[in-house]
C-alpha cells in the first residue's frame, strides 16, 4: 500500500535550510486565519487551467482518510489546502517566490492566493501557496503538491523509469508502477519541480470578465486571457523566480567549478538547473575537448612546417608579408588545415548528435512531442474558437503575421545588415589611413595603431548585436507567434543571420574580394584575441564586480535572519540574461575555426584556451551572480544544432576558394595557363566532391546509439499499447 503522504527532508540530519521553512509564530497566527479563510472559498473565480486533470480514484481517498495522519483541509502552518490525501504532508519544499508590486493591497494578495491554491476544476492551479510573512507582505511562496507534478509530468512528455527498469513515458492513470512516484524530490528533479510551478501559473486563463479585487476598475480580466501575464503589466506580480537550495548548490559548486577537476557534473547541473543549462554545458565540454585534435594539427604546422616566424610577422604587421615568401611552405599547411577542417566539423557534429542523444535518454526527455497547448502567454488576438481544439482563446490571422514581417520585421532587419556594411566601410577606410600613416612616421605608436581600426570594428560590431538583439526581441513579440516554439525559432532566426553578417562579412570580403591572405590572418587574430577578452571582461568581471561591491552588502543575512528576507536577497540578484549570448559565441568561435582556420592554425589553440576558462566562468556565473532561471524541458540544443550544421556546411565552400588563394596553387595555375574559367570550374567540382564525402561520413555515423533507439523506440511501442488499453477500458465501461 503506497502511503497517503510524503515527509520531505532535506536529507541530511542537521542541516536547515529552506525545506525546513516555517513562518514565524506570530505571522502563523495570521497566515493560518488567512488561508482558512481562501481554502473555504477556493474558486473566486478568476481563471481556469489549460486542461481539466484527472482526480484521485475514490478508493485513494477513502485509503488516506483511513490513514488519518493529516489533517484533510491543510498539509502545513499557513499553506492553502490540498483536497487529495496523497499530497499531504506535514513539511512543504519552497520552489518559487512571487514577488508582488509595492502598492499591492491586501485584498488582492489574498485573491492571487486563493486563485493559485484552487482546484484545476475550479480554475486554479492547485498549487501550494503561502502569504509569506503575513497578507500584507510582498512575497508569495509557493509548492506544488504530489498529483499536480505527476498530471504535468504527464503533460510535458517526460519519460521516467518504470518498476521492471524499463524507461517509459509518464501516464498518471499508471503512475503506482513508475518507480519512486511517491518522492517527487527523487521521481522529479528539483528544477522539474520548479518549472512545473511556472507552467502552471501561465497556463491560468481568465474563465470570464471580472475586476480584480484591490484594483481600479480599468485593471479588469477578459475572457480567456492570460492571467499571469496580465498581473505583470498590472503591476500586480513584478517578479517570479525558482529559489536556490543552498546546501544543493554548494555542493554543486565545490564539484563544478570550486576544485581542480577537469570533468563536469553534468547530471548534477541537470537536476538543479534544467535540461537547457545541461546540454549547453554538455555541448561546451565536448565542443572543448574537441578542440585538441585541430590545435594539435595548428601547432605542427605552424612550427614543424616553418612557418611560425612568418605567420607572426604576418600578424603583428612588422613586415609585409608577399605571395613569395608564403609560395615554399604555405601550401602544405594551407591545403592539410582546409581538408582537416571540413572533415573535422562533420565528424564533431556528428559525434555530438549521438552523445546528445545519450543525454537526452539519460534525462528523460527522449520523448518530447509538441502538444496543442495554450497559446504562449503574449499571444494576443480577438477571443474566438480554435478551429483545432475547439477552445476559446485568442486568434490571430496569419496574413496580419505575415504582413507584419514583410512591412516590418524585414525592413528593420535589413537596416541593420546596412549598418553593418557600414561599419565595415568605415573600418576599411580607418585601415588605410592607419597604413599610410605608419609609412610616413614608421614608429612604435604608428605601429601598435595598425590595431586600431580592428579593435574599434570589433567593439562596434558586439555593440550592434547587442542593441540588434533587443530589437529582434521586440520585432519577434510584435510578430505576435502563438506557441512558444515558433516565437524562439523566428527570435533565434533573425540573431542568427545577424550575427553571420555580422561576424564574417569582413572576414569574407577579405578573402575572396580583396584575397589578402596576411590582412584575413591578422583580422582573424584581433578577432580571437579581443573578442575574447571583451566577453570575459563583460560576461564575467564586470558583474562579479558590480556583485562584490555594490549588491552583496546590500544582501547581507546572518543565519537567525527570518527565512523571507532570505527569499526576497535571492530576488535581488539581476536575472539570468539566458543562454541565447553564449551559444551565439559558441557559434562564432565555431565559425572561425571551421571556416577560416586554415589561414590562422592558432584559432584551435586560442579557442581552447578561451574555452577551458569559460566553462569554469560560466559555471560560477550562473552559480553565483544571477538568480536561478526557470528553463523548460528539452530533448536537445534545439535550433542551435542546425545553426551549427549548416556552418559546417558552408565550411566546405569557405575552404576550398581559400585553397585558390594558395601560392603555390597560384604559381601551378600559372605555369599551366589556367584560364579563370577553367580554375573556377576545377574549384566548383573539388567543393562538389567535398561535400559529398562530407555527406557520406554523416550517414556512415548514426545520429544515435543502437541500444538508444532501441529505447526509443521501445517507449514508442509501450505508449502505443498504453493508448490502445486505454480505449478498450473505456469502450467496456
Amino acid at each position: 500500500m503506497r502511503p497517503a503522504c510524503r515527509t520531505f527532508s532535506c536529507g541530511d540530519p542537521g542541516v536547515k535550510d529552506h525545506r525546513d521553512w516555517r513562518p514565524e509564530p506570530h505571522h502563523q497566527r495570521l497566515a493560518s486565519l488567512t488561508m482558512s479563510k481562501a481554502g473555504g472559498d477556493g474558486g473566486e473565480g478568476a481563471g481556469g487551467s489549460s486542461s481539466q486533470r484527472a482526480q484521485p480514484p475514490e478508493g485513494k481517498a477513502a485509503e488516506g482518510k483511513a490513514q488519518g495522519k493529516v489533517s484533510a483541509t491543510s498539509i502545513g502552518p499557513g499553506w492553502t489546502k490540498v483536497s487529495c490525501p496523497c499530497c499531504m504532508s506535514e513539511r512543504i519544499e519552497p520552489l518559487v517566490v512571487v514577488k508582488l508590486g509595492p502598492k499591492v493591497r491586501p485584498e488582492t494578495k489574498r485573491w492571487l492566493i486563493r486563485l493559485i491554491g484552487a482546484p484545476h476544476k475550479e480554475g486554479g492551479t492547485a498549487l501550494l501557496a503561502h502569504p509569506g510573512e503575513d497578507a500584507t507582505g510582498d512575497i508569495i511562496v509557493l509548492s506544488a503538491p504530489r498529483c499536480v507534478l505527476l498530471q504535468a509530468t504527464e503533460e510535458l512528455g517526460l519519460c521516467k523509469p518504470y518498476r521492471n527498469g524499463d524507461t517509459a513515458a509518464f501516464s498518471y492513470n499508471d503512475r503506482d508502477n513508475f518507480k519512486d512516484s511517491d518522492d517527487m524530490e527523487v521521481f522529479l528533479t528539483l528544477a522539474e519541480r520548479q518549472y512545473i510551478v511556472k507552467y502552471e501559473l501561465d497556463a491560468l486563463r481568465a474563465q470570464r470578465d471580472q475586476k480584480i479585487p484591490g484594483l481600479p476598475d480599468g485593471y479588469a480580466l477578459k475572457s480567456r486571457d492570460s492571467i499571469w501575464q496580465k498581473l505583470g503589466s498590472f503591476g500586480v506580480v513584478v517578479d517570479t523566480f525558482p529559489l536556490h537550495n543552498p546546501s544543493k548548490l554548494k555542493s554543486l559548486s565545490k564539484a563544478w567549478y570550486s576544485g581542480n577537476q577537469l570533468s563536469q557534473p553534468l547530471d548534477s547541473v541537470n537536476e538543479y538547473f534544467g535540461n537547457s543549462v545541461g546540454f549547453y554545458f554538455s555541448f561546451l565540454d565536448f565542443y572543448t575537448w574537441s578542440l585538441i585534435p585541430p590545435a594539435l594539427l595548428g601547432l605542427s604546422l605552424m612550427f614543424y612546417s616553418g612557418e611560425a616566424q612568418q605567420q607572426m610577422e604576418s600578424v603583428s604587421g612588422s613586415r609585409a608579408t608577399s605571395v613569395d615568401d608564403e609560395s615554399e611552405s604555405m601550401f602544405s599547411g594551407h591545403m592539410i588545415q582546409a581538408v582537416f577542417s571540413m572533415l573535422w566539423s562533420t565528424v564533431f557534429m556528428e559525434l555530438w548528435k549521438r552523445r546528445s542523444a545519450t543525454l537526452s535518454c539519460r534525462w528523460g526527455t527522449l520523448n518530447l512531442t509538441e502538444r496543442f497547448s495554450e497559446p504562449r502567454p503574449g499571444f494576443h488576438g480577438e477571443l474566438g474558437v480554435n478551429p483545432v481544439t475547439r477552445r476559446m482563446e485568442p486568434l490571430f490571422p496569419g496574413w496580419q503575421r505575415d504582413l507584419r514581417m514583410a512591412l516590418v520585421s524585414v525592413p528593420v532587419v535589413a537596416l541593420f545588415h546596412g549598418l553593418v556594411v557600414l561599419g565595415m566601410a568605415c573600418f576599411y577606410w580607418g585601415e588605410t589611413q592607419v597604413k599610410h600613416l605608419h609609412k610616413d612616421w614608421d614608429s612604435l605608436l604608428t605601429q601598435a595603431l595598425l590595431y586600431l581600426p580592428s579593435m574599434a570594428h570589433i567593439v562596434y560590431t558586439n555593440m550592434l548585436a547587442t542593441v540588434y538583439r533587443t530589437v529582434a526581441q521586440s520585432l519577434t513579440e510584435y510578430e505576435n507567434h502563438r506557441e512558444e516554439s515558433a516565437f524562439e525559432n523566428h527570435l533565434t532566426a533573425k540573431v542568427l543571420v545577424f550575427t553571420f553578417f555580422n561576424n564574417f562579412a569582413t572576414l569574407f570580403h577579405i578573402a575572396f574580394f580583396k584575397q589578402d591572405v596576411a590582412l584575413l590572418r591578422k583580422r582573424l587574430a584581433s578577432l580571437l584575441i579581443v573578442s575574447q577578452l571583451v566577453n570575459q571582461l563583460t560576461e564575467v568581471v564586470v558583474p562579479f564586480l558590480v556583485d562584490r561591491f555594490l549588491s552583496a552588502p546590500l544582501r547581507a543575512e546572518t543565519e537567525d535572519d527570518p527565512q523571507e528576507d532570505k527569499f526576497r536577497n535571492q530576488g535581488s540578484l539581476p536575472a539570468f540574461p539566458g543562454l541565447f549570448a553564449e551559444y551565439i559565441e559558441l557559434l562564432v568561435q565555431f565559425g572561425y575555426l571551421s571556416l577560416f582556420s586554415c589561414v590562422y592554425p592558432l584559432t584551435a589553440v586560442l579557442l581552447l584556451i578561451n574555452n577551458v576558462t569559460e566553462i569554469r566562468t560560466d559555471a560560477y556565473k550562473i552559480c553565483k551572480l544571477f538568480r536561478k532561471p526557470f528553463f523548460p524541458p528539452v530533448a536537445n540544443m534545439g535550433v542551435w544544432q542546425l545553426a551549427f550544421e549548416v556552418l559546417s556546411f558552408v565550411s566546405v565552400v569557405s575552404n576550398c576558394w581559400l585553397l585558390l588563394l594558395s601560392p603555390r596553387l597560384q604559381d601551378v595555375y600559372q605555369e599551366s595557363k589556367m584560364s579563370s574559367v577553367n580554375i573556377l570550374v576545377l574549384a566548383v567540382l573539388v567543393e562538389h566532391v567535398l561535400i559529398i564525402v562530407k555527406v557520406i561520413l554523416a550517414f556512415l555515423i548514426p545520429d544515435e546509439p543502437d541500444w538508444v533507439r532501441i529505447k526509443r523506440e521501445r517507449i514508442e511501442y509501450t505508449s502505443m499499447q498504453a493508448l490502445k488499453q486505454q480505449k478498450l477500458h473505456s469502450e467496456e465501461s
